[in-house]
């Protein structure tokens, strides 16, 4: 990352950037628990309906009282944390200064089960019925908070709350606490669980869900996406620091950028200018140029409006038709807050493992987007510079770029 040093800093005088590695991956997802049963997912055919993590036990994270005391977006993203830890090799072996590792991690809804359990108590009981745990249960915060006490981090532990956006943001925020030099190990991700009854009516009432419980993100019959839970969490080192312990590098976060479409709460700008603008940005900040992206993990939710503006976003800043494409939430669904993280792991799979995996649900490309979108099945490329897309409501438009390790 240029952070230190680049054009839209005023304090040219700062020292160089800090390499950010990857070194560990953990996530929770519907097609899978831990990076390998998640590739493997992403290779296979699609769930159906819902996308919920099946068979999810939490004891095997925590004891049941403890298990009692948090929501499950807390109980997954203790877990995603837990798996990227012990992926990087330990603690122990990560051996970082608590003063000098935090804890970044988004979320959109936070504890939406708490929630509506509660007021179903209080509604059904009365006040007294309202569980005192309720505020710290269902706050947003309360992942990245247990994440801290549970590995005892003493840095900056905090939330990102920007919707769809929000493990984009988190990952690119937390990239800057290492490349800046505040921290020399991150733990970065985002977790999701609002499968309850309220979110899904809620989402399904704004007509943001698919009618027939399909995603096919680009796809010419595309009419909503699925709504998913999970988590994921990636461990961010300095990357020489992690280089002299032997750690195992994935690839770097070379870039990351922010913008807001300032247009309209849900529905994105329609001629994608800030898309396009956070893309362009996150390919300065990696100190690259459009040219040099060998792949475009996009945010291609399946609506109508998104798949369109992302598209003519794509198509402004690369040409056509630009590098190959996909979108994963063919298999996983949307999983709101968390899907940005999970898609950072899924990117960092992707160069790990040299294959693209394809569009599920797309048959018919829609005519009008003009993109190179991978489809049937695994595309084999030489791995290079990956952009991550998310954009969320409210206008939040978030990009990553990771880079094979030593690029």
């Amino acid at each position: 990352m240029r952070l230190a040093a680049g054009p839209h800093f005023a304090h040219r005088d700062l020292p160089p950037a800090r390499r950010v590695a990857i070194t560990g991956l953990g996530i929770v997802s519907c097609v899978g628990i831990g990076k390998d049963a998640f590739w493997q997912g992403l290779l296979g055919p699609a769930p159906e309906g819902f996308r919920t993590v099946p068979d999810f036990d939490p004891s095997a994270w925590f004891n049941s009282k403890e298990a009692r005391r948090v929501d499950r977006f807390t109980q997954f993203n203790v877990a995603a944390a837990t798996m990227a830890v012990d992926d990087a090799g330990g603690m122990t072996s990560i051996a970082v200064d608590p003063a000098r590792a935090g804890v970044i991690m988004g979320a959109g809804v936070g504890g939406l089960d708490t929630l509506e359990k509660q007021i179903i108590a209080m509604h059904e009981g009365g006040n007294r019925k309202v569980s005192p745990f309720l505020v710290p249960m269902m706050m947003s915060n309360a992942g990245c908070a247990n994440v801290s006490m549970r590995f005892g981090l003493n840095g900056p532990s905090e939330a990102v709350i920007t919707a769809c956006a929000a493990g984009t943001h988190a990952v690119g925020n937390a990239a800057r606490l290492v490349a800046t030099g505040r921290c020399d190990m991150v733990l970065a991700g985002a977790s999701e669980a609002p499968l309850v009854d309220v979110g899904k009516a809620a989402f399904g009432n704004m007509t943001a869900l698919s009618t027939i419980g399909i995603s096919r993100p680009f796809d010419t019959e595309r009419d909503g996406f699925i709504l998913a839970e999970g988590a994921a969490v990636l461990v961010l080192e300095e990357f020489d620091r992690a280089r002299e312990r032997g750690a195992h590098i994935y690839g770097e976060i070379a870039g990351a950028a922010s913008t807001a479409d300032a247009f309209h709460i849900t529905a994105p700008s329609p001629d994608g200018t800030g898309a396009a603008l956070c893309m362009e940005l996150a390919v300065e900040d990696a100190g690259l140029t459009p040219a040099d992206i060998a792949h475009i993990n996009a945010h291609g939710t399946s609506t109508p409006l998104n798949d369109r503006a992302e598209a003519d976003a794509i198509n402004k800043v690369f040409g056509q038709p630009g590098p190959p494409v996909t979108s994963i939430k063919g298999i996983t669904g949307h999983s709101a807050g968390s899907a940005g993280a999970i898609e950072a792991v899924a990117v960092t799979l992707t160069i790990e493992h040299a294959q693209i995996p394809p569009t599920a649900g797309l048959v018919n490309l829609d005519p009008e987007i003009t993109l190179d979108v991978v489809t049937g099945g695994p595309r084999a490329w030489e791995p290079g510079p990956v952009i991550s897309n998310s954009f969320g409501f409210g206008g939040h438009n978030g990009c990553l770029v990771v880079v094979p390790p030593g690029s």
